[in-house]
């Protein structure tokens, strides 16, 4: 028994980096080589490895058979010997034929920004939804590069890769792999049903959906636990947060709103985990408002906020009304602060010192009060019904108990404008 728990204890990896710089890029919507660098090297950290050394070659392109050049391919072999690496991580996710090359030219464990990605979702997941939804990306990448992985699934008995699915991936096949994303598909429409219902019973209430969205670590789940006490895990780590919860948030007014937080976004966010995670960013579909919280401290914000609505973009929200809240202004931060001319208001707080707030919660009541109409309704007291309904639908700005009944000043939604109308008045 001894025997075999040494045979299965972890050896940390040491992780040397590899990036392209290219000489096409577009640096408005990309960050610098060495800011996704860093990025990466952060991920390698959360995943439980070390990063020793990291290289850069610039290039005109991505070379299509071995991502980076044969030259290139020669200094890496004496740096894998030179700082005693276990293996290299690219910052592209790589062809199923790059993958092959490049292990067999350099014969170690090659690795790139997705399978990091997917490693630490694998290790994030706790709830049910969280699993079957890391899984199904799992599978899927591995499908689209079982003809690359030989040398490298060879290699694993342990690191980063080896979470979830992958270590059942030796005793698996193309047929296996196939069957397993058919079932995860049905698994994972089930959720969506069940999401479907929750969101009908939500919307019969009327209770405005405001949804939290930003880069990783930009601060969203400490939002959420400071407003709301809602207990989510809130670390200093990329992916912190997998699994959307939601909570009520009483606005200054005295009004309601669901308050819900999602898994934050990256610079290259796997294609796989967009399609997987879809069941959960549909949420943001949803909401009536979109709360973006950028990092204001984080000198690559710029990058990261065009990497939001670039991701939103291929949601679909991309029309959303937005709230910038540029959080942790706490720290360092260089002013001034960007212009986001995608937002409808700006904001600055700090989650953790809970300041600015207040400003916050009263900058989603005037975006709301914004596609509301003011209203004017005298509701007979034979209504009753129907004034309890307003009550928890609508907010109320004035109410008077008449002889005839109660008149009402509020603020509605299309539905409720549409109720009340029999008993509009005007005074």
């Amino acid at each position: 028994m001894a025997k075999q728990l040494h045979e299965n204890e972890a050896v940390e990896e040491r992780l040397i980096l590899v990036g392209i710089d290219l000489e096409e890029r577009d640096k408005r919507q990309k960050m610098e080589t060495e800011a996704c660098l860093d990025e990466l090297e952060e991920l390698v950290h959360t995943a439980g490895a070390s990063v020793v050394a990291r290289t850069v070659q610039k290039r005109e392109r991505i070379h299509p058979g071995h991502y980076i050049g044969k030259g290139k391919i020669e200094e890496l072999q004496m740096m894998l010997r030179t700082y005693d690496a276990t293996g290299i991580v690219c910052d592209d996710e790589l062809s199923p034929a790059q993958l092959k090359n490049l292990e067999k030219m350099l014969d170690t464990k090659v690795m790139d920004r997705t399978i990091v990605i997917l490693d630490i979702f694998a290790g994030r997941a706790i709830s049910g939804e969280g699993k079957i939804q890391v899984e199904l990306a799992q599978l899927k990448y591995r499908l689209s590069h079982l003809t690359g992985m030989g040398v490298s699934m060879s290699r694993l008995g342990g690191g980063i890769g080896t979470r979830g699915p992958g270590e059942k991936k030796l005793e698996t096949d193309r047929r296996h792999i196939k069957e397993r994303i058919a079932e995860l598909n049905r698994e994972s429409q089930e959720i969506r049903i069940h999401r479907e219902l929750l969101r009908t019973q939500r919307g019969k209430k009327g209770t405005p959906q405001v949804s939290l969205v930003g880069y990783t670590n930009a601060g969203k789940s400490t939002l959420l636990n400071t407003l709301t006490q809602a207990g989510v895990l809130a670390e200093d780590k990329l992916f912190a947060t997998l699994d959307t919860t939601t909570r009520k948030v009483i606005l200054p007014n005295g009004s309601e709103i669901l308050l819900s937080d999602t898994v934050g976004f990256i610079q290259k966010l796997p294609h796989h985990l967009i399609q997987a995670f879809r069941a959960t960013l549909e949420e943001l579909q949803y909401a009536d408002i979109l709360l973006h919280v950028v990092d204001a401290s984080n000198p690559n914000r710029e990058e990261q906020m065009q990497v939001i609505y670039d991701t939103l973009r291929e949601l679909g929200c991309e029309d959303k009304p937005v709230i910038t809240v540029y959080n942790k202004m706490d720290r360092e931060v260089e002013l001034p602060l960007p212009l986001d001319r995608h937002a409808q208001e700006m904001v600055q707080i700090s989650a953790t010192r809970q300041t600015g707030l207040e400003q916050m919660l009263s900058a989603i009541e005037t975006v709301l009060k914004s596609f509301r109409h003011a209203m004017q309704v005298l509701l007979p007291y034979t209504e009753g019904a129907l004034t309890g309904w307003v009550h928890g639908r609508c907010e109320i700005l004035q109410e008077e108990h008449r002889a005839e009944g109660v008149y009402l000043e509020v603020y509605v939604d299309e539905e409720a404008k549409n109720r009340l109308q029999p008993f509009c008045v005007q005074e």
